[in-house]
Parts: structure tokens; C-alpha cells; sequence
């Protein structure tokens, strides 16, 4: 019977865990990025002129 290979195994988990993070951080970076823009809105009202 043939032993499972389990360095492979850890290789690919390693690998998920990289990915899952990644996207993570991105969700993380586009949440920032609306909330920013929202704040920008927020301070500047489009009805209002300057004068």
C-alpha cells in the first residue's frame, strides 16, 4: 500500500491558507476605500455652493 504524502498535503493547506488571506486583505483594503470615499461625500454636500 502506497503512504500518503503528506508534505504535499501541507503544501497545498499552506498554499489555501495564503490565498484565503489574500482575499482577506483585499475585502479589508475595498472597505477602507468605500468608507473613505463616503467620509468625502459626507463633507462636501452637493447642494451647497461655496461662495
Amino acid at each position: 500500500m502506497a503512504k500518503p504524502n503528506f508534505q504535499f498535503q501541507k503544501k497545498q493547506k499552506e498554499l489555501e491558507r495564503k490565498k484565503k488571506n489574500e482575499e482577506k486583505q483585499q475585502r479589508k483594503l475595498a472597505a477602507r476605500n468605500s468608507a473613505s470615499s463616503d467620509e468625502n461625500r459626507e463633507e462636501a454636500p452637493a447642494g451647497e455652493e461655496t461662495a
